[in-house]
């Protein structure tokens, strides 16, 4: 047997870019995402979704699913159709201690 190296549910790091998660989550700061985790209202995650991949935050209103960035200055929108959960933003890292920050 051979082994292709991480597993699909090991938990990774992302650089983020651009200002649409200000100030939560700061342009280059890393956000480690957990591919297991459970897309819960209010949860940070990464999404494919329309031929795109999003990093926002999840929000759930009833049946209805949309992302919202935390930056006012960017709008959100449903999510309708199929898309598919990548993981679970479960942690912010940063240079020093203080800049790091756990999430559930």
């Amino acid at each position: 047997m051979t082994s292709s190296g991480c597993s699909a549910l090991e938990p990774y790091a992302l650089r983020v870019i651009g200002d649409s998660m200000e100030p939560e989550f700061p342009d280059g700061c890393i956000i480690i995402v957990d591919p297991g985790g459970v897309a819960r209202d209010g949860a940070y995650v990464v999404i494919d979704f329309a031929g795109d991949v999003f990093f926002r935050q999840f929000v759930i209103d009833g049946e209805r699913r949309f992302l919202k960035p935390v930056n006012e200055k960017y709008g959100g929108f449903e999510l309708t159709g199929e898309y598919n959960v990548r993981g679970v933003v479960v942690q912010r890292a940063g240079r020093r201690r203080s800049q790091h920050k756990h999430y559930a």
